[in-house]
């Protein structure tokens, strides 16, 4: 049995707890202002606890071949739960980490330390700051999971942050996109409307009934030059503890409907989840 404490920590956008899980001897899960970020497990960096990081991690799975080493680029850190999955399913993979919070990173640096060697670098700093001058064509694959709050930033939804996401992919590089919304898809819509003005692949994994409109939840949201290995993807998500489906093509064109991509000028943050959304306990 764990018997590790709660920590609790003010950090730089609000109150950070880390919770012990009483069933797994080293896992913990993070959360900032009520609101879940995270779980890690310190002994089993492949065990990925939430629906959305999971279906990240089946992106992990099926960008390349089984074990072949990345270059990726996380914007947003959280307890870099997807970052220690790359270093322990393809080694030798190079990660660069951005998070604004650095009092965050302090405490998962602190209480969630990462395996020596394992190539992740991580960096105090704002996500599209940071994408802006990073070095071109430097990534294979480019996560994107930052919330402020439970809400994706407008300045990572405008199209002229699609193109600064571009410039860094390599031309067979990927981008995955962790976002959350719910009935009728104002937000998700323009966003894969964004996505659609400079990339010619797109594709779409959620839960079921989120796509029905059903409850308001997290999707995550695909984008290459070339072909999305969609087959391999919906066998991994459908066989998931946590099912999901994998749109595209057709499906996902009728799902977009008349929506309009975003420029800086008119771009907002993802909407506020409903109360209980995202809570814990």
């Amino acid at each position: 049995m764990n018997e590790s404490i709660p920590v609790v920590r003010a950090v730089d956008h609000g109150t950070a707890k880390l919770m012990p899980d009483v069933d797994r001897e080293r896992a913990w899960l993070l959360t900032v202002n009520g609101a879940p970020q995270s779980y890690v497990d310190l002994d089993e960096p492949t065990h990925v606890e939430f629906e959305y990081a999971r279906r990240l991690a089946h992106v992990v799975d099926c960008v390349a071949d089984e074990g072949a080493p990345l270059d990726v680029l996380h914007l947003g850190g959280g307890a870099l739960t997807l970052p220690r999955y790359v270093a322990a399913t393809r080694p030798g993979s190079r990660q660069d980490v951005v998070e604004a919070d650095r009092g965050l990173l302090a405490l998962v640096a602190e209480y969630l330390p990462l395996p020596p060697g394992a190539g992740i670098a991580v960096h105090g700093a704002d996500a599209r700051a940071w994408l802006e001058q990073a070095p071109a064509d430097s990534a294979d694959l480019l996560i994107a999971d930052v919330f402020g709050g439970s809400r994706v930033p407008a300045h990572l939804t405008s199209r002229e942050y699609v193109r600064a996401a571009d410039r860094v992919l390599r031309p067979g590089g990927l981008y995955a996109a962790n976002l959350a919304d719910g009935a009728p898809f104002g937000f998700l819509r323009s966003q894969l409307a964004t996505f659609a003005a400079e990339f010619e692949e797109l594709a779409l994994v959620a839960e079921p009934a989120m796509l029905r409109g059903r409850r308001f939840g997290n999707a995550v949201l695909l984008a290459s030059h070339t072909g999305i290995d969609t087959a391999a993807l919906a066998r991994r998500t459908a066989s998931d503890a946590f099912p999901a489906r994998v749109e595209h093509g057709d499906a996902l064109r009728r799902f977009i409907g008349d929506a309009q991509a975003v420029r800086d000028e008119d771009a907002v943050a993802s909407p506020e989840p409903p109360d209980g959304a995202f809570g814990i306990g």
